[in-house]
């Protein structure tokens, strides 16, 4: 049984929320788009393996956003080379440059999730679990800061909200809920010139590790 790492990288690009796809350079699938990834060395753990790979595909370090553990995926003939068990991790990244392929990929490329390319292997499950473990987290956590710069005004973080759960919340209702679920956000004292000419505060993520309450999901 062969071990490999599977990462599902989420970032919001031009107000579409973007996944980091390669074109593989090599059997199977050559040609085709995949999630980053590659084989787990003797000498790593699983951790060791994505953060790797993170880092060699997009150049970040995993403390520049939010990296976790998403689920292992092992069905018979999920790879046709042979038994091939994967475990998958899950990013959240702030808006990054355009990466650089690795040594066994044609290209590399952040896709519009929306677009709904197809993919190798069952990556498209893979992707589709990830997605869904952000738009829950969403909810109950403060990961959509992940999405968003150090410091991001309220429209900013609806709009991550908005851009991941697909749908259109209301402005005054998600400023009251933000800023009163408990040290979700904090003010810096600043503003910044926004739309319209018009002064916005600006905010930075809290001390909260859970929402309360939950943000749900309309």
């Amino acid at each position: 049984m062969t071990l490999t790492v599977d990462l599902v990288l989420l970032t919001i690009r031009n107000g579409e929320l973007q996944v980091l796809l390669v074109r593989r350079g090599i059997p199977p699938f050559q040609g085709e788009w995949a999630l980053p990834g590659g084989f787990v060395l003797e000498s790593e753990d699983l951790a060791e393996a994505a953060a790797r790979e993170l880092r060699e595909e997009t150049g970040v370090d995993p403390a520049a956003g939010h990296f976790e553990q998403l689920a292992t995926y092992g069905a018979p003939g999920r790879d046709p080379r042979g038994r091939v068990v994967t475990v998958a991790y899950l990013a959240l990244l702030p808006d990054l440059p355009a990466p650089v392929a690795g040594s066994d990929a044609a290209g590399a490329s952040w896709r519009p999730i929306a677009a709904g390319d197809p993919l190798a292997f069952d990556h498209a499950r893979i992707l589709a679990d990830g997605w869904e473990r952000a738009r829950a987290k969403l909810e109950y956590t403060p990961l959509a800061t992940a999405f968003c710069p150090p410091v991001f005004t309220i429209a900013e973080l609806r709009a991550v909200y908005e851009t991941v759960w697909c749908t259109k919340l209301d402005p005054r209702n998600f400023h009251r809920k933000v800023t009163g679920a408990e040290n979700f956000v904090e003010p810096t004292g600043e503003s910044t010139i926004r739309d319209r000419g018009r002064p916005a505060q600006l905010y930075r993520r809290g001390t909260a590790t859970l929402l309360h309450p939950a943000l749900l999901r309309p």
